[in-house]
């Protein structure tokens, strides 16, 4: 029963995750067209703190936890596809650490990137995950 319910979690975490680095993103790119210290930037700031503490934040470290242990229980850390898959998932762990960094500077108004950046930062975790899915669903090596 430990499998399952590990298994369970690993996924409802990874969504939780995956949905936040989708949509931060996206708020950064309206953020970024938005002038400092009006109204709709406190309001931007606000859903940005919240998204990136209350939900981002714990899932990702649930993911991570479920994940090693799934791993653990399966003996997976031999396999190759399970080192890319890491690999893959540090790279979203430094987009996240990013991700956290740029919410500050968003909160200090000291953003200068343009709109443009966020949309383009707004594909990493698209690739990364296809990534993911495929050598979790394939285990190509």
């Amino acid at each position: 029963m430990l499998y399952p319910t590990l298994k369970s979690l690993h996924l409802i975490a990874l969504v939780a995750w995956m949905a936040g680095q989708f949509y931060l993103p996206r708020l950064f790119v309206y953020h970024a067209d938005t002038p400092p210290g009006s109204p709709q930037s406190e309001t931007f700031k606000v859903m940005e703190r919240r998204l990136l503490k209350a939900i981002m934040t714990p899932a990702m470290i649930a993911t991570w936890v479920s994940g090693l242990w799934l791993a653990w229980e399966i003996g997976a850390f031999r396999e190759g596809w399970l080192h890319a898959k890491l690999l893959l998932v540090l790279v979203l762990s430094g987009l996240h650490g990013y991700l956290a960094a740029t919410v500050r500077t968003f909160a200090e108004d000291r953003n200068t990137r343009p709109a443009r950046f966020f949309r383009v930062l707004n594909e990493v975790p698209t690739v990364a995950l296809i990534g993911i899915v495929v050598l979790v669903v394939f285990k190509p090596f």
